[in-house]
């Protein structure tokens, strides 16, 4: 069934972290058994995007960063523009980036690294530096999510952040 957990934490980390833990201890299997996929409640994730992390994981990954874009209809086309010419992909399909908004992690691998951080930024970047000593992790184009454009967020120093100094450079 649903569950909803109260909190009051002001860092995502920390709130990450209750939610995943509330699931684990009600999932009533084997960690290794478990995948835990990350989003943003501002975030649209395709039809496909928890299958394409899980089709990955069957290969033996034990985490999978995916890409984000901006809507260029609601962000307006050259922030849109900007931010994908900023957003660095190899010709494979791999990239450098990590966001909380499009992560997946198998709960073995999670749990032996510690989990996420209570951390207020950068939570993504630290706990997929930890799950990346676990076992193989792929950084891939197959999961792409669509996210805010917001260039006011909470986390300092966050995406919304670098979204605001993209959009100076539009303006």
């Amino acid at each position: 069934g649903d569950v909803v957990i109260e909190a009051s934490h002001r860092c995502a980390g920390a709130a990450r972290r209750l939610g995943v833990s509330a699931a684990l201890l009600q999932a009533g299997t084997s960690p290794s058994d478990i995948w835990i996929a990350s989003t943003d409640a501002d975030t649209i994730v395709p039809p496909s995007w928890l299958t394409s992390q899980l089709t990955i994981a069957e290969a033996g990954v034990v985490g999978v960063a995916g890409t984000v874009r901006i809507d260029g209809e609601a962000a307006g086309r050259p922030l849109a523009t900007r931010f994908a010419d900023s957003y660095t992909v190899a010709l494979d399909g791999t990239h450098p980036h990590v966001h909380g908004a499009n992560l997946g992690v198998r709960g073995d691998a999670y749990l032996a690294c510690g989990g996420w951080s209570p951390l207020a930024t950068a939570e993504d970047h630290d706990l997929w530096s930890r799950i990346r000593r676990q076992g193989p992790t792929l950084a891939t184009t197959t999961t792409c999510v669509t996210t805010s454009h917001r260039t006011i967020g909470r986390a300092p120093a966050g995406f919304a952040d670098n979204l605001a100094m993209l959009a100076e450079s539009v303006a």
